[in-house]
Order: C-alpha cells, then structure tokens, then sequence
C-alpha cells in the first residue's frame, strides 16, 4: 500500500511503464504524472528488473543493523539484571564493554567511562 502523500500507486506506475514502452520518453512521461524524472526513472528500472512485482512499494525498514547488540549479549543483560536489580553502568563496568546512549551494549570501553564522558542536557 502507498503512503498518503505518494504521487502513484502501484496501479498508476504500471500506467507510467506502459507509456514509456510504448516509446514515449522518460522525462515527458514524468512530467505528465506529476513526478520527477528521478522517480520515474528508477520506477522504469525496477520494472525492467523484476517486472510488475517491482512496482510495488518496499518496506522502508533496514535490510542490515550492523551495530545491533548481539543476541547473546542482550540476554546476559536480561538474566544480569534480573538477578542482581542493578543499572545499565554497573552491568557495563562489570562485563567491560561500552554503554550507548540509547542503552545498548558493545564490546570496548567501560560503561562508566562512556557514560561519564557525556553531557546531559
């Protein structure tokens, strides 16, 4: 499903695909539908890759968290804290690894030292 503000839906990019198989330029194409030729062109491109199935709309989510705390890690912290009802920079300075703002956890520094180090606004 589009979002609201979008100029087409799928149903109205497989309108636009057509028109430029039909021979008619990019550019001009764009301009009827109301959208740039950067849109069009990369809706063209999907289309030419995979076909109808291209046109509809990708979710936005990203496909890789490469800084994402690792799964074993997070459970550490679950059963740590549970066990002994204590914070986020205490679990960090005993285990030696960085406390984040958002209050994630990764290997390097001490918590204590990240978390010093930051101003609180």
């Amino acid at each position: 499903m589009s979002h609201a503000n979008a100029r087409l839906t799928p149903a109205g990019r497989l309108i636009m695909v057509q028109r430029i198989q039909s021979g008619r330029a990019v550019a001009h194409v764009a301009a009827e539908m109301g959208i740039s030729r950067t849109t069009a062109w990369r809706w063209w491109r999907r289309f030419r890759e995979c076909g109808p199935a291209g046109l509809i709309d990708r979710s936005s989510v990203a496909r890789s968290h490469p800084r994402q705390t690792k799964a074993c890690v997070e459970a550490r912290v679950r059963i740590m804290r549970h066990l002994t009802r204590r914070g986020p920079v205490f679990i960090a300075d005993k285990w030696g690894v960085t406390l984040l703002v958002d209050g994630r956890y990764q290997e390097g520094t001490t918590g204590r030292d990240v978390y010093e180090s930051q101003e609180v606004h």
